[in-house]
């Protein structure tokens, strides 16, 4: 028999049409089954979780089949509570399927501490903008005698006297202590 009569012969187109038919079967299937295994269709709303206590935000991803997943907490964030939500991701409103991964970012207790460097011997103008950029602020600023006129001298955070290398925290504000020009 040649390959041109196998090719046209019934046996061969019906083993063509058994196999297509069977394709398209399986298909139907896989798709019903994808169907039933995905909940095509069905999806739950995020709620907004911004401003809210860790245990109301699991209690609310709860209810909604949702899953809670704690990220590090970000920078201090006075506007908020204390460890509360102050970022989710997805955003709220958002669909998404149940059992979803729901990432929070949480308010930490307070400002993180920053360690105070040596600004002894240095100017005013040099101690301030250094102060400033590690988060401090400065606060009042008083005169004693020293022959170097706004060299820093001491630094206090509430009354005390700190040193270099002690940690405050962030957004304190760190009284200086200045020489006025005049020989002791």
């Amino acid at each position: 028999m040649s390959i041109i009569k196998f090719l046209t012969s019934k046996v061969f187109l019906k083993q063509i049409l058994l196999s297509i038919v069977a394709l398209i079967v399986l298909c139907f299937l896989i798709l019903k089954w994808l169907n039933a295994s995905t909940n095509h269709g069905e999806f739950e709303t995020v709620p907004d979780l911004t401003g809210k206590s860790i245990n109301i935000a699991e209690l609310e991803l709860n209810e909604k089949n949702l899953v809670m997943q704690i990220q590090d907490s970000a920078n201090f964030n006075p506007d908020y509570p204390k460890f509360s939500v102050i970022e989710q991701e997805p955003p709220a409103g958002s669909k998404v399927k149940e059992d979803r991964k729901i990432y929070i970012t949480l308010n930490p207790s307070g400002y993180r501490k920053v360690e105070v460097i040596n600004l002894k011997e240095q100017t005013f103008r040099q101690a301030k903008p250094t102060l400033e950029a590690l988060g401090f602020k400065v606060g009042e600023i008083t005169y004693e005698d020293n022959i170097g006129k706004d060299l820093v001298l001491k630094m206090a955070h509430k009354g005390k006297t700190i040193q270099p290398g002690d940690k405050l925290p962030k957004t304190s504000v760190i009284d200086l202590v200045l020489g006025n020009g005049n020989r002791p």
